[in-house]
């Protein structure tokens, strides 16, 4: 086998096992969304309880994104992804096992430790194993592939619970990690050289972008300093922070009770949801590379996702064709969100390119962890006391108000894109990354 076999090889399978990690972050940032009605009956919660133990994820998960993209740039993929996956299956395990509402959050808080690590890893790991020119395709097939796991967190996970209760569910799934924590300690790498192979990017020129030094902490301040770095996170924060906040929790519960649908054909709204939000990733990704233009494609895709906001909370639209639609619509504009992970890459010295990508990814989740259980804490404030089989029910006001929420959010993220930095598709810290 030649030199260039041998690293297709090498990269793929690494790729793949870094993938199949990052199916497993997608499960649990979406499941509780199915098994709502479970944890509300189970630990007798609130709104407010569940939109916050939902949350733990998110919080924690947001909390990290910072300290991941040192330990990216620093301890490297490998060991990222092998101590990630070993926590996150012992907070799954623990979080099947829970007795109390007190114990479901300490696993669900190891879960969102564990897997905090992952994304921040394959953005490292893609960026130095694939060209850069490639690289919004490459988000974008992370992205999709990645949310194969949001749709396990859909449809299939609401047929699974007609035979598997919900706590053996997430027993296996914490086992399945621990398995690809042992699998990454053997055969992810965290650069070609490691193997023996040429780096397919060129390094940073002298001048033009944060200098790489010694110190992790000052890697840390000489990105955060760099302000084109930030519309990105601001994008995320909003836009992005409402939506994971109705797909992964809030929007099951909304068409159940609002508009009379059962668990599994809600969750099939959802589904849906996910599919156009993975599709619209690649094609988002892929097309931004293929016109060379970052800022444009971003505006129009979050111009498309706000206004899926505005009609889903002012007008009269019906559970069917026309409802699916507009959640396919949300989903997929919503998708546009990749495009900050290639902006954020480009502005940035490639050597910190773990750390600008944290940077980024915090504005999603620190905007998913404060919109859940303030949407939980609005609902509460309006809801008429009906309870149905343990379970909170409440009326299209409560929702119409939370709703109001995530729209203010959405909006956001959408006159955060105005600021985003056009770098035509090339890292403007390095000589010319689109010909070597």
């Amino acid at each position: 086998m030649g030199t260039f076999s041998r690293f297709q090889t090498a990269r793929w399978t690494i790729f793949s096992i870094l993938i199949l990690t990052y199916v497993l972050v997608f499960f649990h940032r979406m499941a509780p969304a199915v098994v709502s009605e479970y944890l509300m009956a189970d630990f007798k919660t609130t709104g407010t309880s569940l939109g916050t133990l939902s949350a733990m994820y998110f919080f924690v998960y947001a909390a990290m994104q910072l300290p991941s993209g040192v330990l990216a740039d620093t301890l490297g993929t490998r060991t990222s992804i092998v101590f990630g996956n070993l926590i996150a299956g012992a907070g799954s395990i623990l979080f099947g096992l829970a007795s109390t509402f007190q114990m479901a959050v300490v696993g669900r808080f190891f879960v969102g430790l564990g897997v905090s690590v992952v994304f921040i890893s394959i953005m490292k790991s893609n960026s130095v194993w694939f060209h850069a020119r490639v690289f919004g395709l490459m988000s974008g097939v992370t992205l999709l592939i990645g949310n194969l796991g949001s749709v396990t967190a859909a449809g299939p996970l609401s047929a699974m619970l007609g035979v598997f209760t919900w706590r053996t569910i997430f027993m296996g799934i914490g086992v399945f990690s621990l398995v690809l924590a042992v699998a990454g300690f053997f055969i992810v790498r965290n650069k070609p050289e490691d193997l023996g192979f040429a780096a397919p990017n060129p390094k940073a020129e002298e001048g033009k972008g944060p200098v790489v030094h010694e110190s992790w902490l000052q890697n840390f301040f000489s990105v955060i300093r760099v302000l084109r770095v930030w519309p990105g996170f601001w994008v995320q924060f909003g836009a992005i922070g409402a939506l994971y906040a109705l797909m992964g929790l809030w929007g099951v519960p909304y068409l159940r009770d609002v508009h009379g649908l059962t668990r599994p054909e809600a969750a099939s709204y959802m589904t849906l949801m996910l599919l156009s939000f993975a599709v619209g990733a690649l094609l988002f990704g892929w097309f931004s590379d293929k016109i060379g233009r970052r800022k444009p494609v971003l505006i129009a895709g979050m111009l498309l996702h706000t206004c899926s906001w505005f009609l889903l909370v002012f007008t009269d639209w019906t559970a069917g064709l026309q409802g699916q639609a507009l959640f396919a619509m949300m989903g997929f504009g919503g998708s546009s969100f990749v495009i900050t992970f290639a902006s954020a890459k480009e502005a940035i010295n490639p050597e910190l390119s773990g750390m600008a990508v944290s940077v980024v990814n915090t504005g999603c989740f620190a905007g998913t962890a404060l919109v859940q259980p303030l949407f939980g804490w609005i609902a509460d404030k309006t809801w008429d006391g009906r309870v149905v089989e343990g379970t909170r029910v409440y009326g299209a006001a409560d929702y119409h108000n939370g709703f109001l929420l995530m729209l203010g959010f959405a909006v956001l993220g959408l006159v955060a894109t105005f600021f985003v930095r056009e770098t035509y598709c090339r890292n403007i810290t390095v000589p010319d990354s689109t010909t070597t």
